[in-house]
């Protein structure tokens, strides 16, 4: 404002123009701000693939290549070492990571005093010899060093450098010093922690250089031919399912005939590649392994590669046949179905009434007599990849077992001689032409014998064993006797009784 007395209006523009430029810088900082926990969230995630392509490639080496000779194996161990001293300096930064953040986050995970000004430059300062700033500079390049120093002659000086281990020239007007640059005056604390998240992300990736050039193997090879790849681990999918593939470049040299084999056997090569033909002549699962030879120019001797084992399936041509018109399943016994899915490794089936038990394909149905005349379904589920899926519930109808036939002695009626009348000792139930072995029994009957010119005797029996009244009157039987089974009850497995034909006996 301009010095002098001012009228209230004067006053008042004055403190209205402040306030604008208030919010103005308000709506500014906090969209830079944003954009620092962006960047700091994008750096983050960028450290963790880094750190995870890392692990994997160490421990791919260690099951393969550190095997093969001693050399790879000490190869492993500076490796190893470099993750070591990189996941300390990365551990460093975490504690200061801490020590501005200690007042925590919001709900968005940002920090509570992201525009703050001056919690950073109390920590890191700038060019205070008691300031983590300096501290941090100085273990900066005690690991840049370390790092370095594991790497032999031959394989080169680091593509990649920390920024305190070789910083750039400063520009006109900016500060002298790495920590200036980093953490001087007016920096917000969102930038502070964004700038360490930078440095552990320089890191990890000066890690990672160093570890794939002790690692590397550097073989003769000319790539000079690159093709587009799609892979697919299946052409068959069911509905639902996501269909999923691969797409990657690949490249080989077409000049060269590398020395390829699958389960010891070499295989012919065409333009640089392998080609596998596998044998179909025999249903089963069938595994196979490729590995591929190629010269080091530094050992002259040739190593090897194994691709990952490799699994296809040859099946025997089939068709399955059922009817629409006999989906039944029969009430008391155990049915027998197959139950599988092509395409899902693992199926899950369940019952809407009744029991269901078994696995790998095979099951057991039962369903009680009390189901006869009605419908159950059976829903079978698939798993493959992880996921589930309903692959159909089909009904079928119950059905009470057919009523069986009542034999004495295997006789169904007729003429008997009466040595084989009296031999016998029950009245059975039987099932002729029935799919399935089910047992009935005898719950009661009626005797009635018949001689000649005598009157008929009529005897209750229990069960389907002849005793005694019913034996006695049997032993008393003589030629041209009657004999008469009638109100035979029988009882099948599915608790359900049926009264059977009477079966007539004329005794010779």
């Amino acid at each position: 404002m301009a010095g002098g007395k001012e009228t209230a209006r004067q006053k008042m523009i004055g403190i209205m123009y402040l306030v604008l430029l208030a919010m103005l810088a308000l709506n500014v900082s906090d969209l830079v701000l944003k954009a620092f926990k962006n960047i700091n969230d994008s750096l983050n995630t960028s450290k963790e693939n880094v750190g995870n392509n890392i692990t994997q490639l160490l421990k791919n080496y260690e099951n393969t290549k550190a095997k093969e000779s001693e050399d790879n194996l000490l190869k492993l161990n500076r490796a190893k070492e470099a993750q070591k001293i990189g996941e300390d300096l990365i551990k460093y930064i975490d504690d200061l990571q801490k020590k501005i953040a200690a007042d925590g986050f919001d709900e968005n995970g940002d920090l509570e005093q992201k525009n703050n000004l001056d919690i950073g430059q109390n920590i890191m300062g700038s060019d205070t010899e008691k300031k983590e700033g300096i501290k941090l500079q100085a273990k900066i390049n005690e690991t840049g060093k370390k790092l370095a120093s594991l790497l032999q002659t031959d394989e080169g000086k680091p593509t990649f450098m920390l920024q305190a281990l070789d910083p750039a020239k400063p520009k006109a007007g900016e500060p002298k010093t790495w920590t200036g640059n980093n953490f001087g005056e007016g920096v917000p604390l969102a930038a502070f922690r964004t700038i360490l998240t930078m440095i552990q992300n320089d890191a990890k990736n000066m890690e990672a250089d160093i570890i794939n050039k002790i690692l590397s193997d550097k073989p003769i090879v000319t790539l000079d031919h690159f093709e587009a790849v799609a892979v697919a681990p299946s052409s068959y999918v069911i509905q639902g399912q996501p269909y999923k593939a691969e797409i990657y470049l690949t490249a080989s040299d077409t000049k060269s005939s590398p020395d390829v084999s699958v389960n010891g056997s070499k295989v012919p090569t065409v333009n640089g590649k392998g080609v596998y033909t596998g044998g179909t002549g025999s249903v089963g699962t069938f595994t196979w392994k490729g590995t591929i030879r190629v010269k080091n120019n530094k050992t002259g001797k040739f190593d090897s590669y194994d691709t990952p084992p490799m699994t296809y399936q040859v099946a025997a041509p089939s068709a399955t046949v059922s009817s629409d018109k006999l989906n039944v399943i029969y009430a008391g016994i155990p049915n027998p179905f197959t139950i599988s899915a092509p395409g899902f490794p693992n199926v899950n089936a369940t019952i809407t009434g009744g029991s269901l038990s078994g696995s790998g394909g095979k099951y057991m149905i039962n369903v009680p007599g009390s189901l006869v005349g009605k419908e159950v379904s059976i829903n079978v589920s698939g798993t493959n990849d992880g996921k589930t899926v309903n692959l159909g519930a089909p009904k079928f109808r119950v059905k009470a077992i057919p009523a069986p036939i009542a034999k004495v002695g295997g006789y169904g009626g007729g003429d008997i001689a009466s040595v084989q009348l009296k031999s016998e000792s029950e009245i059975e139930a039987d099932l002729d032409d029935f799919p399935f072995d089910v047992k009935f029994k005898i719950l009661r009957f009626e005797l009635t014998v018949i001689k000649p010119r005598s009157d008929a005797i009529t005897i209750s029996g229990q069960g389907g064993n002849f005793t005694g009244a019913v034996r006695n009157a049997i032993n008393a039987v003589s030629p041209g006797t009657t004999v008469i089974f009638s109100d035979i009850v029988s009882q099948g497995p599915d608790g359900r009784q049926k009264v059977l034909p009477q079966l007539v006996f004329k005794v010779k």
